[in-house]
């Protein structure tokens, strides 16, 4: 990952700090299957740069953006960047400070503390990935204040208190205008740094399928490519919703592709289908087929 950051032209002052930090924070033996490398790499070297800075100055960092940014993508190249084990929270309306921090539960028949996901994460030294973070129920992030801040400790009552491992960072992201979530409020956002990302160009996306699938026609990635920017802009103003506008979709229906499917079926249900009103999805399906070729296959390239 150091060696492809350096080609991709992060700084050597950047570089040398984080070969330092992934030498000095070892990862316990027990945790090492949370080192994963990600399946894409994310494409833009200003973001790069603002987060590592970021990270490396012992801060948290808030990706702020709209659907289809690549902000899952950038959180776990993140954690691979600086080889740590990651533990990844999806935050919805049901999840409650116990699964957090932990709970009760009996063992040997004796009642014991289980920790939760981010007590795991700051034992460990690990990266908290907090999906969706403006989809938490205030009484379930607001346990969270004394990790996220100067004190870097978890109060447990009854128990113990928890001291955040100093490698340990939280990366949050959040998107705009999803059912169910909803402004966070100073307290939160005053403890981390706030990235803003920018919506993927044709360039980018053409080198994240580029990246995460090889031996592909470049021209049929570029085609695909556009075909995803034009749905963006559709989106943007106000043509369709943004159910159609998914990068995951997208790098979904490539691989069906790859297996052999032809991609206009791949395409039609992995991303035309996941729109329900039928007068939208003709709009997307028309786009595609006025783009797409019959004759495009990525089985087998």
């Amino acid at each position: 990952m150091l060696d492809k950051l350096q080609k991709y032209g992060i700084s050597d002052n950047i570089i040398d700090e984080l070969r330092y930090f992934r030498k000095y924070y070892k990862t316990d033996d027990s945790v090492i299957n949370r080192i994963q490398e990600p399946k894409s790499f994310y494409y833009g070297i200003d973001i790069w740069e603002q987060c590592l800075y970021a990270l490396l100055n012992s801060q948290n960092i808030l990706l702020v953006g709209t659907k289809a940014t690549g902000k899952n993508i950038l959180a776990d190249n993140l954690a691979y960047a600086f080889a740590r084990p990651k533990w990844t929270v999806s935050f919805h309306n049901f999840l409650d400070a116990d699964d957090l921090i932990g709970v009760d539960t009996y063992k040997n028949s004796q009642v014991v503390f289980r920790n939760g996901s981010i007590s795991e994460c700051s034992i460990y030294g690990g990266f908290g990935i907090l999906d969706e973070i403006n989809m938490a129920k205030n009484d379930a992030i607001s346990v969270l204040y004394s990790a996220l801040d100067y004190r870097r400790v978890i109060d447990i009552s009854g128990y113990k208190k928890i001291d955040i491992s100093e490698p340990t960072r939280f990366i949050a992201t959040m998107n705009y205008g999803y059912y169910g979530t909803k402004e966070l409020n100073e307290a939160l956002i005053s403890r981390f740094a706030v990235i803003q990302m920018p919506k993927l160009n044709k360039d980018m996306i053409f080198e994240i399928l580029k990246g995460s699938f090889a031996n592909i026609n470049e021209d049929s990635l570029q085609l695909l490519s556009e075909i995803f920017e034009n749905l963006q802009t559709k989106a943007q103003n106000g043509q369709i919703s943004s159910k159609a506008v998914d990068l995951r979709g997208l790098i979904d229906a490539v691989s069906l592709a790859k297996k052999g499917m032809n991609i206009s079926k791949a395409l039609q249900i992995c991303i035309t289908n996941k729109v329900f009103d039928e007068y939208e999805r003709q709009i997307i399906s028309d786009l595609i087929k006025l783009k797409l070729s019959n004759k495009i296959s990525l089985a087998g390239d």
